[in-house]
């Protein structure tokens, strides 16, 4: 271990990122990590040497962190809407990249194929260049990440599933990130209108990507499911119902859905889910 390479492994490179509490800290450690893993020239694990995986991600001491329902409501015919919506969207990126890396630290030792954590390095590699084209945005407003408050209810997820990595794959890629492929689309819509074509093409390019991790997620939950001769679908309902507090709210981009291996007997049959 080196000061130009502070991890032992790739499991310990995650817990580092996830523990990280400075989120342009996590980005460098970020590439780095990612940098190193594809080129093959880090292990998986080093268990006497790995620091454990953090119960909850590193923060700076600004953004206050409120209940969801807490949080204040603003339209996004303002630009001062639309800079708070820029910094919500930030705060969900910041938090998928360390849930990108806590399913690649905390599941380092299942017994997955490599392409697996190739795969999910990839993912954090992607949430985090989201966080930085998201904060670059925000710059050009004259704002930064911390301004606003952020709501405290997206770790909730990694906490609910910590022990249970079809459990993960089923309420952070196949529910959560699902969620941003129904609600992007109309969101680039208001920004272009507005005039504001440059942050709509990051969004446009973070609904690209989502599509991919929202197949990733699909792609490793079948794998898993198959191994273990569950029908994928009941499986997927059963652990929504088990680990997700909140509801699946149509409408449903079908389309992007599909395209992502997400098709509808998946998600359909919870619509009217309540907590």
């Amino acid at each position: 271990m080196s000061s130009e390479r502070p991890f032992a492994s790739l499991a310990d490179a995650a817990a580092l990122i996830v523990a990280t509490p400075d989120p342009a800290e996590k980005a460098r450690l970020t590439c780095l990590a990612r940098n190193a893993w594809m080129a093959r020239t880090l292990s998986r694990r080093r268990p006497t040497l790995d620091r454990p995986m953090p119960d909850r991600p590193g923060r700076p001491e600004r953004p206050a962190l409120l209940a969801p329902r807490e949080m204040p409501r603003r339209s996004l015919n303002s630009e001062k809407g639309r800079v708070a919506f820029l910094h919500a969207i930030a705060h969900i990126e910041l938090n998928a990249m360390d849930l990108a890396w806590d399913i690649v630290g905390r599941f380092a030792a299942e017994a997955m194929p490599r392409s697996f954590f190739d795969q999910w390095v990839r993912v954090g590699f992607e949430e985090a260049t989201h966080y930085g084209l998201l904060s670059d945005r925000l710059a050009v407003f004259g704002a930064r990440y911390g301004d606003l408050p952020a709501h405290d209810g997206l770790w909730q997820a990694a906490e609910a599933t910590g022990k249970d990595l079809s459990a993960r794959l089923a309420i952070v890629p196949l529910v959560l990130e699902a969620r941003g492929l129904d609600v992007t689309p109309s969101m680039i819509t208001t920004f272009a209108e507005a005039g504001d074509h440059e942050t709509a093409a990051v969004l446009r390019r973070i609904y690209e990507d989502e599509k991919g991790h929202v197949y990733v997620g699909a792609s490793w939950f079948r794998y898993l499911c198959d191994r273990e001769g569950r029908a994928a679908e009941p499986a997927f309902h059963h652990l929504v119902r088990t680990h997700f507090r909140g509801a699946l709210k149509p409408p449903f981009n079908d389309k992007a859905r599909s395209a992502a291996c997400l098709t509808p007997g998946f998600y359909r049959p919870l619509e009217t889910i309540r907590t």
